[in-house]
């Protein structure tokens, strides 16, 4: 195990240094706590959570270990939100719990409708706005997205204490969005995706310096280094 973090740590290493992807370390020390699959988790400061604390959870697919376990250490509540279709399918079957609230959209830069490319893996949930190598440009489905203005409108917050969001590419088209909102938010989780664009680097590069001139910095980084998390500090 060790040895594989080691690996995935000098893979990021290599490809940040030529220049693949943005370089980034950690920002703020505070305390950190692994939520989740080894898959579908994030890092979180857990001193920052209790039970009034408000998660948004953007991007479910098949694995709610991330927001069943925040759940479960904390009996606060959390709101889920994805458009893909098989995502939406699995989560009838799951037996959440009430404080658990599903919404069956996106998160988009406006309200509308949008080509969601389905992957090329059959087995695979995560598809994306986006014609990248991992899913197909002809297997589409329209899918809906709100603009994060009108799912603030929906659901009434005021603040919110995580915004864990993992969709497939879509975290540089709406990250502004989310900064300019006005709204509070504590903590920032967020997969990216910089290996799904030929600018990859320089998209990275662009995201991350919008987040520290609003006041994140990074405390904590997965091994592969594409789930990284943020506060406001």
């Amino acid at each position: 195990m060790e040895r594989n973090r080691k690996l995935k740590r000098l893979e990021y290493w290599i490809k940040a240094r030529i220049g693949k992807i943005a370089f980034i370390d950690i920002e703020h020390k505070c305390p950190k706590k692994w939520y989740g699959s080894g898959y579908g988790g994030f890092y979180v400061n857990p001193t920052l959570l209790d039970k009034n604390s408000i998660i948004y959870s953007f991007g479910i697919g098949e694995d709610i270990s991330f927001d069943t376990e925040i759940i479960r250490d904390y009996q606060c509540r959390v709101f889920g939100f994805d458009p893909t279709p098989k995502s939406i399918h699995w989560l009838k079957s799951q037996n959440m719990p009430p404080s658990f609230h599903f919404y069956p959209y996106g998160l988009g830069t406006q309200t509308e409708k949008v080509k969601f490319h389905l992957p090329k893996n059959k087995e695979h949930v995560s598809g994306s706005v986006f014609d990248h190598g991992l899913v197909s440009e002809e297997d589409y489905v329209e899918v809906p997205l709100k603009s994060f203005r009108d799912i603030l409108a929906e659901t009434g917050h005021q603040h919110i204490d995580v915004l864990k969001m993992d969709i497939e590419g879509s975290e540089y088209l709406v990250i502004d969005d989310i900064l300019r909102s006005g709204i509070p938010i504590r903590q920032l989780l967020l997969e990216t995706h910089e290996r799904f664009f030929p600018d990859g680097r320089d998209k990275g590069k662009k995201f991350f310096r919008s987040l520290y001139d609003h006041g994140y910095r990074i405390f904590a980084i997965s091994d592969t280094y594409q789930e990284i998390s943020f506060m406001k500090v």
